[in-house]
């Protein structure tokens, strides 16, 4: 029997020299300036808060992981005869990797390459998935996939498929969206394929209950943003007053997350100091959601060509595989 196939961990972390991640104190203290304050949602995952959200995606009212995994589990002759053979996948926001076997075992690729920004739980994931898929190459990269992305060196040549699956993209704004999904394009090179997640608009009560179950945990997840903000950067909010609240906003097409202060408060953060009145809100996610023709329409304006297009047996949720356009100098 082949043995896993793991490499060590490439790690591109901005880390100062008290070891805290220079991004995260940058993007934490402008966000908690501003007069709507905000906190970018790829913070959430630290350990405790990737765990939370795994924890999400097995809720019955979290529709989008079982709707993908539907997809991955019944397309995948389909997959491997668009994708070809001997590509490296290449998956944005791993996370625990749970989805990603379908596609392994479709396409059978020749290598595959998690990143992710939370780096102990990109290790566990990225090992039990190299004992599950023996002899293939699993090349670790922690980092912050929002940006450029300098790949391994065994990788130089190799065509990619970069796999960025469970809707992540619908975090961003139109215009951040557009910026990522172009440095992916970066990161993957020409000639190269993207298989990503949108999910659909719909009934917004379906859309709020999957962003704010009755069981909390939803809840958790958005106040252990508060927990590692203290944590990491010396803070002392008081974590206990503040609220979940998850709402639809009909004009974006987007689900809200906020934390609403539960009366006025101050504290700090990294020795800087804040105050906010009751019901002000930190701003912590987005979820944008997409119909066929916004779909298009924002992968085209990123340098993408969509080449199919997937739906679950129900519509809720949409897989497109895409390619690198070519560069052109006119309409």
């Amino acid at each position: 029997m082949a043995e896993p196939h793991l490499k060590p961990t490439l790690r591109i972390v901005d880390e100062g020299a008290d070891g805290v991640d220079r991004a995260f104190r940058a993007d934490v203290l402008a966000g908690l300036s501003q007069r709507q304050k905000a906190v970018p949602a790829r913070w959430f995952y630290d350990e405790r808060g990737s765990q939370l959200f795994e924890d999400i995606t097995r809720l019955a009212e979290y529709y989008p992981t079982r709707a993908e995994t539907q997809i991955l589990a019944a397309r995948g002759a389909e997959f491997a005869a668009l994708t070809g053979k001997g590509r490296a996948v290449v998956e944005f926001g791993s996370g625990s990797s749970v989805k990603t076997p379908h596609l392994l075992r479709a396409i059978a690729p020749a290598a595959y390459v998690p990143i992710d920004i939370s780096g102990d739980f990109l290790r566990e994931s990225a090992a039990s998935l190299a004992a599950d898929f023996p002899g293939l190459p699993v090349l670790p990269v922690e980092a912050d996939f929002t940006k450029k992305v300098a790949l391994p060196s065994q990788l130089a040549g190799s065509p990619m498929l970069g796999f960025f699956p469970g809707s992540t993209i619908g975090n961003l704004v139109p215009s951040s969206a557009v910026d990522l999904l172009r440095s992916m394009r970066e990161t993957l090179g020409e000639g190269s394929q993207l298989l990503i997640g949108m999910d659909r608009i719909k009934d917004p009560a379906i859309l709020i209950a999957a962003y704010d179950d009755p069981e909390g945990v939803t809840a958790a997840f958005n106040l252990n943003l508060l927990s590692r903000i203290n944590r990491e950067l010396d803070g002392d909010i008081p974590v206990e007053q503040f609220a979940h609240h998850a709402l639809w906003n009909d004009q974006l097409a987007r689900i809200e997350m906020h934390l609403v202060a539960q009366r006025n408060v101050a504290f700090e953060v990294a020795g800087q100091r804040f105050a906010m009145r009751s019901g002000q809100t930190i701003h912590t996610e987005n979820s944008h959601k997409y119909d066929p023709r916004s779909a298009t329409m924002l992968l085209v304006a990123s340098g993408w060509t969509p080449l199919a297009e997937w739906q679950d047996d129900d519509a809720r949720f949409g897989l497109v595989l895409a390619e690198a356009s070519e560069p052109r100098s006119a309409p």
